[in-house]
């Protein structure tokens, strides 16, 4: 459980003690308590399995892949996948890859529908690379129209482990994963996928790439 979960439950269960002293409405009563329920289930944090395999690269989110396109950097070519999150999902965020955080960018912006491709260039957004040793992940935390809040843990210098939790997105977003041009994608649109335990790619190891399989474990 995130620990906002419980803050938001607090806060409603106070409200619920005040209107049953003040009114004694078991119906009015019974808003704050569900919605103290809601956020308890909202800010679910479930454990994960971590795929252990080299080269691998895991969903850093929750959520139904939207979009798997070839983009064009200023380092090169890219490709990039979308993965759209209901209010329904778990919005724990993963780190995609071990490795070294390189990259840690806030830009403050709109709050479009994550659904529309403009999001992605107009939204309230975190830009988060990692060095996994011979290549690069970017992840994007992308607000949306109910997400008004990023949480991102991490810091440029920081050491994570594939799977590790490195924050949230609250109340519905989009996160998008930028892949080296060499890996094999391995989910296509429509794909619901997992944060920290369902593959999106691969990508080949060996000299140039060396970063080491993570141990098995569950997160």
């Amino acid at each position: 459980m995130v620990r906002d979960g419980y803050f938001y439950a607090l806060g409603l269960g106070a409200v619920a003690v005040v209107i049953w002293m003040l009114t004694h409405s078991l119906v009015l009563l019974a808003l704050p308590l569900l919605a103290a329920v809601f956020f308890l289930w909202f800010f679910r944090d479930p454990h994960r399995t971590i795929p252990t395999g080299p080269g691998q690269i895991v969903s850093p989110a929750d959520g139904l892949v939207t979009d798997v396109e070839w983009i064009e950097t200023p380092n090169g070519s890219r490709q990039r996948l979308s993965i759209f999150l209901n209010v329904f999902n778990v919005h724990v965020n993963r780190s995609p890859v071990a490795g070294v955080v390189k990259l840690v960018e806030f830009r403050r912006g709109a709050f479009l529908n994550a659904m529309k491709a403009e999001s992605v260039l107009n939204n309230e957004q975190t830009l988060i690379v990692i060095d996994a040793g011979g290549y690069e992940v970017g992840f994007k935390q992308i607000a949306g129209l109910l997400a008004r809040r990023i949480v991102c843990n991490l810091k440029a210098g920081d050491r994570v482990e594939r799977g590790e939790r490195m924050g949230l997105i609250k109340f519905g977003s989009r996160t998008d994963v930028l892949l080296p041009a060499e890996a094999h994608v391995k989910v296509k649109v429509g794909t619901k996928v997992k944060g920290g335990s369902s593959v999106l790619a691969e990508i080949e190891e060996s000299a140039n790439h060396p970063a080491a399989a993570t141990a098995a474990v569950v997160a």
